[in-house]
């Protein structure tokens, strides 16, 4: 379900393109995304493609499977794309297309204007259950360089059609992880495994055709993929593999469901998320960790429904 090389050639993660700044304009770019192919064998074609290479295979260059240990900053097998699908090429795969416009932007995480550089190094630390890349290395450089490539054409603050994981309606109920582990044994557990460990690319190379959802080896608490209303649209856009979001194979009830059984399973942990959102009015509704600003438990931040809070916090900034 969350499937093949596509919750992995695309799944935080938490996910860069997931969480727009609320600085952005609300043009919207119609979709379209440039042609690597077309650039030139020159010092910014090599370096765009390398970026692009760092999004493929991230597991194997920067992360456990990297030959020069110092090298090693990703802390789990999970690639780039298997977040951002197709290499953030995806509409709805929480695609890197027009990710470079919207940057520098203000982070309602981090309550300041974060860089591009914070962004990717933030799914490094949650996505990937790593350590940031030193901003001015040459990984770094090549990320940054891809990202922009992707956003060729995109005016500086222009949000872009098809960003995100999606939206499909909420629940009126809490999402229910035991319907969902049902869904999860018909729809996912034939490539994710029963046990949601993925499959290897075996032969002792690093990283998976199909990643793990939950585990040691897999994003940790404070991905983006960790809140369940990113989770929910992103499965119900994309999984089983080969899904679009034209043509869903989930019912909706069916995908907040699965995505809830997913998100009540074990994870690492990420140390220090009590300092995420210092302003906990803009904490998003599906954090399930606190501190909050609005007096409901964890378990319904986590689950919902989300409407109530949603009341409560427009509350409290009317107040404010």
């Amino acid at each position: 379900m969350l499937a093949m090389k596509a919750w992995y050639t695309g799944l935080g993660i938490a996910a860069l393109a997931a969480a727009t700044p609320s600085s952005m304009v609300d043009a919207a770019p119609a979709w379209s995304v440039p042609d690597i192919a077309s650039l030139p064998d020159d010092d910014w074609g090599r370096t765009v493609r390398k970026g692009q290479d760092l999004v493929l295979k991230t597991a194997a260059l920067i992360g456990p499977g990297a030959s020069d240990p110092a090298r090693r900053y990703a802390g789990n097998g999970l690639d780039c794309q298997s977040c951002h699908i197709d290499g953030g090429t995806k509409k709805f795969g929480l695609p890197l297309v027009g990710a470079f416009a919207v940057y520098p932007g203000y982070r309602p995480r981090s309550g300041k204007v974060g860089t591009i550089e914070d962004r990717v190094n933030g799914c490094m630390t949650r996505s990937l259950n790593g350590k940031p890349l030193p901003e001015h290395s040459a990984d770094m450089t090549a990320i940054v360089a891809y990202l922009k490539f992707l956003s060729t054409g995109r005016p500086v603050g222009a949000m872009t059609e098809g960003h995100g994981p999606g939206h499909m309606p909420e629940l009126a109920r809490a999402a229910d992880p035991v319907h969902g582990q049902q869904v999860f044994a018909g729809q996912c557990a034939a490539c994710h495994g029963a046990q949601g460990t993925g499959q290897g690319t075996g032969a002792g190379e690093p990283g998976y055709v199909v990643p793990p959802l939950w585990g040691a080896d897999s994003f940790n608490e404070g991905a983006g993929m960790a809140r369940l209303i990113n989770a929910a649209n992103f499965i119900h856009n994309n999984m089983p593999n080969g899904t679009t979001w034209a043509d869903p194979a989930l019912s909706v009830t069916d995908a907040w469901d699965v995505a809830a059984y997913i998100e009540a399973q074990p994870r690492p942990h990420k140390a220090d998320l009590e300092r995420d959102f210092p302003n906990r009015r803009e904490k998003p509704v599906d954090a399930a960790y606190g501190p909050y600003a609005d007096g409901f438990p964890a378990s319904q931040h986590k689950f919902g429904p989300y409407a109530p809070i949603r009341a409560a916090i427009d509350a409290l900034v009317a107040r404010h």
